[in-house]
């Protein structure tokens, strides 16, 4: 079936502050009746996240990839900005998903322009019911569910080019009677073996379930609290460093006739940290 048309250009706001809260899980204008994905689809990302994420970190033309990709909110949030984009998921649910496992995306290595993923917080929701969907591991028995999702972010660090960003939208796990499994702390560590942190974001959460006051009313009399945001972590994958020559010494700076050295450079010059980089949109940012 054909997808629709823009029929709007949705009015969005650009958030400025590290606490992300929205009014509802699409924003009007856009694809067709103002929806991105499905918001009736377990654990839908909000499409207010992505725009907001494509609009600072991405410009038009550029690949958005996902290789979680759901209901395809971040499909639609890309074609509404002018972005391509490419979705993966393992049980896709619409024709332009492509079938995938996020730990082996079909995808060259340095293709992608910004990656997104929103993955499985432990088994909370139920996703496909295949075995090999990280839906189904849990995050507290062994270390299979982490296992995974170290695979899942060493292959985004293979498909995302160097000089761009990638984020990934998460909660903690808390079940009543059992210690909090701090699944944003984990995955924060995986991702800073390999990224530089860019920001961390809360975005507040809003579902069927906060809305109901007798949870809220269990939660104030079992002394137990629920989940009220998700960790959004934007990361940056900086330039490889460069390779030593073995002829010039281990990298000792080659010197001039009469033995003076070479001018030296800054410290900070050229680590490809956010702070040192030039501001987005220069000429010299082009691929």
């Amino acid at each position: 079936m054909a997808r629709e048309k823009r029929t709007a250009t949705p009015n969005v706001p650009l958030m400025t502050t590290t606490l992300w809260d929205f009014p509802s899980q699409n924003y009007r204008g856009g694809a067709g009746r103002g929806r991105q994905g499905d918001s009736d689809y377990a654990g839908a990302t909000p499409s207010y996240v992505i725009w907001n994420l494509l609009q600072r970190y991405t410009r038009e033309k550029w690949l958005v990839v996902d290789p979680m990709a759901g209901s395809g909110t971040t499909l639609d949030v890309a074609r509404d900005l002018n972005r391509r984009a490419l979705a993966y998921d393992v049980e896709p649910t619409r024709e332009d998903v492509f079938r995938a496992d996020a730990r082996t995306l079909p995808l060259e290595t340095g293709k992608a322009d910004f990656v997104f993923v929103d993955p499985p917080y432990s088994t909370h929701v139920k996703y496909s019911g295949r075995p090999e969907c990280i839906g189904e591991l849990d995050a507290r028995r062994g270390h299979a569910y982490y296992e995974a999702m170290e695979k899942v972010i060493l292959e985004i660090h293979r498909v995302l080019k160097p000089e761009r960003h990638m984020a990934l939208y998460v909660s903690d796990s808390a079940k009543k009677g059992s210690p909090l499994e701090p699944i944003g702390f984990k995955l924060f560590s995986m991702l800073s073996q390999l990224f530089l942190c860019e920001d961390i974001v809360a975005v507040v959460r809003h579902n069927k379930s906060l809305a109901r006051q007798n949870w809220h009313d269990a939660a104030a009399q079992g002394n137990f609290f629920l989940r009220g945001f998700n960790y959004l972590f934007i990361m940056y994958k900086p330039k490889p460093a460069k390779k030593v020559s073995a002829r010039s010494g281990h990298g000792a700076p080659k010197k001039k006739r009469g033995g003076r050295s070479k001018k030296k450079t800054s410290s900070r010059a050229g680590t490809g940290h956010p702070s040192t980089r030039r501001p987005k949109g220069r000429r010299s940012d082009r691929d």
